[in-house]
């Protein structure tokens, strides 16, 4: 080969390697630009791609995904399933309505009013104004902040809450609750919106541990299911909630227990009483929620195993209107039999338990009867009612 032969094909290698170089730049800077998208009544924004994909992050991964409708790489996919980490299978699953995590008063209001198609038609015009918080929205953050001291203490743990958003609305409501979503920071991974179809049938494919609905009959067709359910209620005040500390506070009979001592004590009180000193030493059956505070229990002991039971993020109540003396000897014995703590234990002897509630200022109080949930609410504490006891029947 000649030299001049030689010095031209040396210029076209470097041609073409330059050009290569320019066109992976040129790429790079194209994936790297994203808009932001202004929100109404908000200062923050959204980050999108050019595919205009939200961006969607991951508690298991610590990243962010984005979902765009770009076709990825062989060796990009190879990446991803490394990179990305499944839900783990331990995870405390719990599955929120979205009329439970947001305010969705107006949109319902059309609905009722006006029909489906104009309902659609609302979300569609307002997907980018961001729904206001509904009653479990404080407790969703705080179930985050526990993840995130147990990710501090654990680098390596799986057995974190995970928060289903599970909803009948259809999937063109999916962006306006995408957005909320984003917009407030909430780890919301998975979605299910089943297009008007209730959504209790798939709790169990989702391994639901726990479901939260501002739906009574939707609560009760997953109590028939044998997943432990409730109905949220806002409590209609400005009240402030502790950020550091996730509060939940337990009734006891129909709750934790079940509602076997409704019966005696529709014979009277002093039958009540007689009947419980005989059963001291036997144990109560377990109720709706017992699982629930036996989860709660089982991390609560991951941060006393780090020295950490005075700082710990979790504190679970029982506010009964038992009374101590005559009756509270039996529910303290179960727990102990259960394996269970309880971090307080308040009883209130038919005493009303709103004032109590202002005192502890709990993210949700799970009673069975709806003259204390309505009690609980006039005093602006976040309720849920578990339709379990004899009195719902």
């Amino acid at each position: 080969m000649s030299q001049t032969s030689l010095k031209q094909k040396k210029k076209n290698e470097s041609a073409t390697k330059y050009s290569k170089e320019s066109l992976e730049t040129e790429k790079r800077r194209e994936s790297e630009k994203s808009i932001r998208l202004s929100t109404p009544g908000s200062q923050e924004a959204l980050q999108k791609t050019e595919s205009r994909g939200y961006i969607v992050r991951s508690q298991w991964s610590g990243s962010s995904r984005n979902p765009s409708s770009r076709v990825p790489s062989a060796e990009e996919a190879r990446s991803k399933t490394t990179s990305l980490k499944a839900k783990p299978k331990h995870a405390l699953t719990i599955a929120v309505s979205s009329r439970a995590l947001f305010n969705m008063v107006d949109g319902r209001k059309v609905y009722e009013e006006e029909g489906l198609e104009k309902y659609m038609e609302y979300q569609l015009c307002n997907e980018n104004v961001i729904l206001t918080p509904g009653p479990a929205f404080r407790f969703v953050k705080a179930l985050q902040h526990v993840n995130a001291r147990l990710r501090d203490l654990y680098p390596e743990e799986h057995e974190l809450f995970d928060i289903v958003l599970m909803t009948n609305n259809h999937a063109q409501v999916g962006v306006r609750l995408i957005n909320s979503v984003n917009h407030y920071g909430l780890l919301i991974d998975r979605f299910c919106l089943t297009g008007g179809k209730s959504p209790v049938g798939y709790l169990k494919a989702y391994l639901t541990n726990f479901y939260l609905s501002a739906d009574c009959e939707k609560v009760q067709e997953a109590l028939q299911e044998g997943i432990a359910s409730a109905t949220m209620f806002d409590g209609g005040k400005d009240t402030s909630y502790c950020d550091s500390q996730l509060r939940v506070a337990f009734d006891g009979d129909s709750i934790l227990f079940s509602d076997e001592l409704e019966y005696p004590t529709k014979d009277g009180l002093e039958k009540f009483f007689q009947h419980e000193t005989q059963c001291e030493t036997k144990p109560i059956v377990q109720g709706a929620l017992k699982c629930f505070l036996e989860e709660l229990g089982r991390l609560q002991k991951k941060f006393y195993a780090k020295d950490q039971r005075l700082c710990c993020p979790i504190r679970t109540y029982l506010v009964t209107a038992r009374s101590a003396a005559s009756s509270g000897a039996r529910v303290l014995k179960t727990l102990r039999r259960w394996g269970l703590e309880i971090d307080e234990a308040l009883f209130l002897a038919g005493a009303s338990k709103g004032p109590i509630l202002v005192k502890i200022r709990p993210h949700i109080f799970f009673d069975d009867s709806m003259f204390h949930i309505e009690g609980a609410q006039k005093f602006g504490t976040n309720t849920a009612h578990v339709p379990y006891s004899i009195t719902q029947k």
